[in-house]
């Protein structure tokens, strides 16, 4: 069974930094690109940050470019978000996942799995 075990999310003050961490099924890795992603309340969930299968490639929303770094470690099957400048727009869960987001038929219908995801709030 595929697992996505986000954590390190928290509270912080706008400006400081928090580092998540992505543990996942060891299946996933050396395969496939991952990313993390975040979902806002009242927003759709978003793809933040990618890494390409190898970590030689890798993408972000504009927002968060200069001030988060994604990384992986195949070997251990884990996967960083490195959060520096943290704006209160940065409020929300965020989750790890392939990218695009791994899916698996259930009630006659493709759902993609996903884990519980790690809260960050960043206040003013």
């Amino acid at each position: 069974q595929v697992q996505l075990v986000e954590s390190g999310g928290g509270l912080v003050q706008a400006g400081g930094s928090l580092r998540l961490s992505c543990a996942a099924s060891a299946n996933m890795f050396s395969i496939n690109a991952m990313g993390w992603y975040r979902q806002a309340p009242g927003k759709q969930r978003e793809l933040v940050a990618g890494i390409s299968n190898n970590g030689s490639h890798t993408k972000y929303v504009d927002s968060v470019k200069g001030r988060f770094i994604i990384s992986r470690d195949n070997a251990k099957n884990t996967m960083a978000l490195q959060m520096d400048s943290l704006e209160p727009e940065d409020t929300a869960v965020y989750y790890c996942n392939a990218d695009p987001p791994i899916a698996t038929m259930s009630h006659g219908a493709y759902v993609e799995i996903w884990g519980q995801g790690t809260l960050v709030t960043v206040s003013s």
